[in-house]
């Protein structure tokens, strides 16, 4: 029978196991699903919709594993603080401004950021992640996220005893939905005690979800955890047996040695998060000893009211280099094991490694073109090479979720881009004015 799509004579890096490239390659797509994949002489042409791609780089979409894309509407509004007094400023902001209806619109801004730079799946964390699910699907893309876990009246009005509720209707409207990856993200362990940390890994654990929280990222995190508890946050977070291979941690800038080993006995995913990290002088993670450990870890943009932008070939390049800097080591971070980060691994981290993550036949055909017609993709001897450290947003032309093309041309398919930013620029003086 004829496939629905084939992509032909592109450069293939399949992300798989064995790093594989394919030169002159093809990739037949039938159900949303890779049916064949090999040099392009061998791959058939019968297909209702044939692209020629020579010169394209055909790679997985990316995987971002920690983000709040909804607080896309507060980029730039608060600068130069470490995380505690920021944190303050921005929940002052979120307070005054969100609501179901903004919370889509920012979710809308920022997955389309994402989307646009080659972003096919994202682990979102942010208020009313209902709303985020239905940016998503306006969108076209795989989401993970799920209910809220705050000790504190939060920024959706919502108080800590109705957040089991929150989280199990989230699961009971979107469990099964192919292209919703559900969990509990509880914000971390200084906003959330450990009873609330327990319920949300309860939720969870019965319906076979994901968990994730920030941890360990900063000082004064680890401080304050230590000084209620009388551990350091991993050991706490092992204390309360929520760590496991469906665990998700974002940041763990600060660890010790024996928390490292903890999180690779454990089996628990660090989603590193280099690009905040840097500008809100939390330090530098250990992602190099993680790796050595056998710890997996993946890559985020986290939100980009602390990084400005949710570039993922940014956080990518820098996830790769950091680690060489730091331990004056340039094989600290392979190239093979910086582009893990944000294609298998992410998969593997949201428990979809079987379907997501690499261009594999009877995986889902979520993937992505990349021009190489440009100066600083001349020449390439390795195509591993310049994904990881030269390609860009920009050189995304076509994204393609379950074989459905959702970017053509670098532009949105599904959704009207400039509506979209008309309505966010109109709420603009409001949400400078709410921390006038």
């Amino acid at each position: 029978m004829p496939s629905d799509l084939v992509v032909t004579r592109a450069t293939i890096v399949t992300a798989d196991a064995r790093d594989s490239v394919i030169p002159e390659g093809a990739v037949a797509v039938t159900g949303g699903r890779i049916t064949a994949i090999g040099p392009a002489a061998e791959i058939g042409r019968d297909a209702a919709r044939v692209i020629e791609a020579p010169g394209m780089i055909l790679m997985p979409g990316l995987i971002n594993t920690h983000c709040h894309a909804a607080d896309s509407l507060f980029r730039g509004l608060v600068e130069d603080l470490p995380l505690e007094p920021w944190l303050q400023t921005v929940w002052k902001a979120e307070r005054a401004i969100l609501d179901r209806a903004t919370c889509r619109l920012g979710a809308r801004l920022g997955l389309a950021e994402l989307l646009l730079g080659g972003v096919t799946t994202v682990m979102d964390m942010f208020w009313h992640p209902q709303e985020t699910v239905g940016a998503a699907k306006d969108l076209g893309m795989r989401v993970s996220t799920g209910g809220i876990f705050f000790d504190f009246p939060g920024m959706d009005g919502h108080i800590a005893e109705r957040r089991v509720a929150d989280a199990e209707a989230f699961f009971s409207e979107f469990a099964g939905d192919p292209m919703v990856l559900c969990g509990t993200f509880p914000h971390g362990a200084y906003t959330v005690g450990p009873e609330n940390l327990a319920a949300a890994r309860a939720v969870t654990d019965r319906h076979g979800g994901l968990f994730c929280t920030h941890a360990a990222e900063t000082r004064a995190e680890v401080a304050d955890i230590e000084t209620r508890y009388g551990r350091r946050v991993i050991r706490h977070l092992e204390h309360l047996g929520l760590l496991d291979e469906r665990t998700v941690l974002a940041h763990c800038v600060w660890l010790d040695d024996e928390e490292i080993e903890i999180l690779a006995r454990r089996r628990v995913t660090v989603a590193h998060n280099p690009m905040s990290n840097l500008k809100l002088a939390s330090g530098f993670a250990r992602i190099a000893d993680m790796l050595a450990a056998g710890v997996r870890v993946t890559v985020g943009t986290d939100g980009a009211i602390s990084g400005n932008d949710l570039d993922m070939w940014m956080a990518l390049r820098m996830a790769a280099t950091l680690p060489k800097a730091a331990t004056l080591r340039a094989d600290a971070v392979t190239t093979a094991q910086a582009l893990r980060m944000v294609t298998r691994a992410g998969a593997e981290a949201l428990g979809a490694g079987d379907r997501l993550g690499s261009l594999e036949p009877g995986k889902q055909a979520d993937m992505i073109l990349l021009s190489t017609d440009r100066a600083h993709a001349a020449p390439i001897f390795d195509p591993m090479t310049h994904v990881v450290y030269s390609a860009a947003k920009s050189d995304v032309r076509h994204v393609f979720v379950a074989g459905e093309q959702v970017v053509r041309d670098g532009e949105l398919v599904r959704l009207d881009l400039g509506a979209l930013l008309a309505e966010v620029r109109a709420l603009a003086p409001r949400i400078a004015a709410s921390i006038a």
